[in-house]
């Protein structure tokens, strides 16, 4: 039996506002992955249900191997189309902020949340929250916010409201942040979840091949380039780098998404206990850390590269070169303390 877990007081007041009403946004982190977009979709769809006049807005473009998500059509991206963005969140009564901690990471909608004056609602697994949400339900022992947000929806008592899509939407979120329940899932109860999404028809190996095992051409080869060219391994340090120029990534016709996955691979490699990815964007150089074990790439990202995460997964950002980023890297591997497994 599934246990509630967030307190009543908080039930109560989600449940007023909920109810109050009528215009609701619901937005996430930059670079939305399966675990934020399934969130913000699979509540959406619930919200409507409901009769709400609800919309997802997410902060920049989602990638391609996510648009096979129920209702994917109807997301709103800010830097596509900041206008209708702003004016949604100026009318609404009501802001979901799922699966980010601070504001910062949804970059500059970030400010035009801040601005809103509709209450603040955060559903969230990420460590040390801003205090700027009237409401806060944050759980970083939890595998994904997909998991919390069912939990929200078991308390509301408004799981009869998850249908089909909203149930494909919230299975995707906790499949991808647990790398298909390999990590991340030790709670039980995590399956007693997915055994209640599974009855509604959900077909979780179609969601599974179109999550986690769908490619382009383009981006097979660019992961195979980066696996046998630019894979770097530090056998004393059980680390593994991999860097990639905005001039090879075009090289291959890069699109957001191309790159998902590509962290965990030398993770396969016995003796390897961390790995990193570095991809050049345009503004900054994005970072990507998994671990196995107890060693805590959330207290590396947080430490180096103005981010965080999760023990075994997180991320980050570095403002600078290639060069300089690499300089980090070096910096990491003289004071980071990898024999902590």
């Amino acid at each position: 039996m599934i246990q509630p877990i967030i307190d009543e007081k908080t039930v109560c007041e989600l449940e007023r506002l909920v109810t109050q009403a009528r215009h609701i946004v619901i937005t996430c982190h930059l670079s939305p992955d399966g675990d934020a977009l399934g969130s913000t979709l699979g509540l959406c769809q619930v919200l409507r249900k409901m009769g709400k006049d609800a919309h997802v807005v997410v902060p920049d473009q989602v990638p391609r191997s996510l648009t096979f998500l129920p209702n994917f059509k109807s997301v709103v991206v800010y830097t596509l189309h900041a206008g209708r963005s702003v004016a949604l969140v100026k009318n609404a009564d009501l802001i979901f902020c799922l699966d980010f901690n601070v504001l910062k990471r949804i970059d500059s909608l970030g400010s035009v949340i801040a601005q809103a004056r509709a209450p603040k609602v955060l559903i969230d697994h990420h460590l040390a929250p801003d205090d700027i949400f009237d409401v806060s339900i944050s759980f970083p022992e939890l595998s994904s916010t997909c998991e919390l947000v069912y939990r929200v929806l078991l308390q509301l008592n408004l799981t009869h409201m998850i249908d089909v899509p909203a149930a494909q939407c919230l299975y995707v979120g906790m499949m991808t942040d647990t790398g298909n329940f390999t990590y991340s899932s030790d709670y039980p109860e995590i399956y007693e979840i997915v055994a209640a999404l599974v009855p509604r028809n959900i077909n979780k190996e179609w969601l599974y091949n179109m999550t986690m095992n769908t490619f382009s051409a383009n981006s097979l080869r660019l992961q195979g380039y980066a696996l046998s060219q630019k894979m770097q391994l530090f056998a004393d340090k059980g680390v593994a780098l991999i860097i990639l120029t905005r001039n090879e990534l075009e090289h291959y016709g890069y699109h957001k998404g191309d790159t998902e996955g590509l962290v965990n691979k030398p993770l396969a490699i016995p003796g390897v206990q961390c790995s990193i990815f570095m991809r050049e964007d345009e503004a900054h150089i994005k970072v990507s850390c998994r671990s196995q074990g107890t060693l805590s790439v959330n207290e590396l990202c947080s430490r180096y590269f103005n981010g965080g995460g999760h023990r075994n997964a997180a991320g980050g950002e570095f403002n600078g070169t290639i060069d300089e980023a690499l300089d980090v890297f070096y910096q990491i591997l003289e004071e980071f303390n990898f024999n902590n497994k």
